[in-house]
């Protein structure tokens, strides 16, 4: 995003993980010559942030949730492709051991705001 920090820490933190997710999937491609699994992770880690700067301009309260309940889906997914690339070899502990808990913040995070956004 910009250099300013922005109001929410959902956005911020979901757009610092996608920038990881981004960095993930170039290196899987050149460096592991891996095509598939890191279209797939870098599709689900980067619209968990989309979704969640589309959910500040939903149309409805409902259509909020709608658009964090999808976020919430892409970085379960995100999570999946994450376990399958550390356990076939192509995610490093330490890589793994870095996404994964930033992974399940946002899910926590996201979970939280729409529980909040329900009542």
């Amino acid at each position: 995003m910009n250099s300013e920090k922005s109001k929410s820490p959902l956005r911020d933190k979901s757009y610092a993980f996608a920038i990881k997710i981004v960095k993930l999937s170039q290196g899987l491609v050149s460096e592991r010559k891996e095509f598939v699994l890191s279209k797939q992770v870098l599709r689900s880690g980067t619209a968990v942030g989309a979704l969640i700067l589309e959910s500040e301009f939903a149309a409805s309260k409902a259509d909020f949730v709608n658009k964090l309940t999808v976020s919430l889906k892409e970085a379960n997914e995100t999570e999946y492709w994450l376990m399958l690339l550390h356990d076939t070899g192509y995610l490093s502990i330490q890589d793994f051991s870095s996404l994964q808990p930033e992974c399940k913040e946002l899910i926590a995070m996201l979970v939280a705001s729409i529980k909040t956004s329900k009542k």
